[in-house]
């Protein structure tokens, strides 16, 4: 779990999070969400220790990163994994050697049992083991989304950040990553937070979404919640479309049903 207690961040006098709280729970796809400017990105960014915050803590099972010194911050990146928009695997790698890559910078372990853990990563994500020699421009957009959730996990984080892990991938490929990344949460307790303008990962996977605007806190709830929130910004930003205001419609004829 992640404990984020009141924070501010500004950035040459212009304050972009301001006094922001929320928690962001195990086993569950923590969302955050808020249109451009919103400091969505800054948000992420200071929970993973990128960015300093002038006040507030940051707690990872009760340990402040905004409290820790360099070499710490190091140590508990050994608890994180990272999903980075665009896949960002290494050109010059193979799939397995991607995946391999974090267990042999990080990793006391054997080359034996290295091998078998990233055996074990990519069938997870059910890449084909054709496939584990061919390097990342071989292989669709997918299955590189794929192969980099397979790196992602290989150390078992305690905690997963994707940003805009659907980036560049059709409807029906961006849900079948989105049902993998939620099923990996659960299956293995992970504490998942996902930055996304995504609204179809919203309604799909978001179990806690975090909405930001102007750099405050505006809404926090479930994507059932969503459905029936009276706030009228995020209503705005969630439902812009026609196909999504018609959704809203709908669900709240039901309600009153």
């Amino acid at each position: 779990m992640i404990e984020v207690k009141d924070i501010v961040k500004s950035f040459d006098g212009n304050v972009v999070l301001n006094h922001v709280s929320t928690t962001l729970r195990d086993g569950e796809v923590n969302m955050i969400i808020g249109q451009s400017g919103s400091g969505k990105t800054v948000l992420m960014k200071s929970l993973i220790g990128l960015h300093s915050v002038d006040s507030g803590q940051i707690l990872y099972d009760g340990r402040d990163i905004a409290r820790m010194k360099e070499k710490e911050i190091r140590t508990l990146h050994r608890e994180v994994g990272m999903l980075f928009q665009g896949s960002a695997l290494f050109d010059s790698m193979s799939v397995m050697e991607n995946v391999l890559f974090p267990m042999e910078m990080f990793s006391h372990q054997s080359q034996e049992e290295m091998q078998a853990r990233a055996e074990f990563c990519l069938r997870r994500v059910e890449m084909p083991e054709r496939v584990w020699h061919l390097m990342p421009s071989e292989i669709s957009g997918g299955q590189q989304k794929r192969v980099a959730i397979a790196r992602a996990i290989v150390l078992e984080p305690k905690y997963l950040f994707c940003d805009e892990p659907n980036s560049g991938l059709d409807p029906k490929t961006s849900l079948v990553i989105d049902a993998l990344i939620q099923d990996i949460t659960r299956e293995y307790n992970i504490c998942t937070i996902v930055n996304s303008h995504d609204m179809n990962s919203i309604m799909e996977i978001g179990d806690n979404i975090v909405f930001l605007k102007g750099g405050k806190k505006e809404w926090q709830g479930s994507r059932h919640e969503i459905m029936t929130s009276e706030n009228e910004a995020l209503n705005d930003f969630v439902f812009a479309s026609d196909l999504f205001k018609k959704v809203k419609a709908s669900a709240t004829e039901r309600g009153k049903g």
